[in-house]
């Protein structure tokens, strides 16, 4: 599996715990920094910590140090990734980011007596935890995020506010973590989980199905009986 930008700092935080505790030395640590900072997959990073413990322990292995930020399920293919964008901008108008971008580890908004979108029920993230900055001021900004990913609102309101909706869904434990403050003042940041039209037809297709399956088995056990 390819590497990202975040697996390569973890193992470059590795060694340099490594040699401040005195298991590398100087010539040892260097060569091995440089290979991480080389390194284009999880292949080439395992054997620069293989024979290292855990930090400041005695024994164990940081293996897991090369695993993707979430690790498992669904969202392993969307951790990891250069951000596509950083900023957004409105005034007097609008902004939108959709699709497959990539969302940085601090994506900082702001709206001036306008709007804008962002839609993260497609998108990449640069690591298993993100930081989203709104600023609305006498305008807004939608979030809008799938259901299953794990969001904390905490933005502060001034004669506007911070909306959330759609907060019966369960996020998935394995999903990455955005963190959405900021401020807003006589306008407002809202979050909204909601699925795409692709993954509602899914869904709607495998309760059909589900359906007639049961009802196939249905009328199979009447016969039956």
């Amino acid at each position: 599996m390819r590497a990202s930008d975040s697996e390569r700092e973890r193992i470059a935080e590795l060694l340099r715990e490594a040699v401040a505790e005195g298991r590398l030395t100087m010539e040892e640590f260097e060569e091995r920094l440089d290979a991480a900072y080389r390194a284009r997959t999880h292949g080439e990073l395992e054997p620069l910590v293989r024979d290292l413990p855990e930090p400041g322990g005695l024994s164990g292995s940081p293996a897991a140090a090369v695993a993707p930020a979430t690790g498992r399920g669904r969202w392993r293919g969307r951790v990891g990734g250069a951000a596509t964008s950083r900023t957004a901008f409105a005034l007097w108008g609008g902004f939108g980011r959709k699709g497959t971008w990539t969302v940085p580890r601090r994506f900082t908004a702001f709206a001036l007596m306008g709007g804008g979108e962002l839609d993260l029920r497609e998108a990449h993230f640069e690591d298993g935890e993100v930081e989203i900055r709104c600023f609305a001021l006498m305008g807004g900004i939608s979030v809008v995020v799938p259901p299953e990913l794990r969001v904390d609102v905490t933005g502060i309101g001034f004669m506007g506010g911070f909306g959330e909706s759609g907060g019966d869904s369960v996020p998935d434990p394995s999903a990455p973590r955005v963190r959405i403050t900021g401020f807003a003042m006589m306008g407002g940041v809202d979050v909204e989980r909601k699925r795409t039209k692709a993954e509602k037809q899914r869904l709607k297709a495998e309760r059909e199905r589900e359906r007639l399956e049961r009802g196939e088995g249905g009328g199979g056990r009447k016969e039956l009986g």
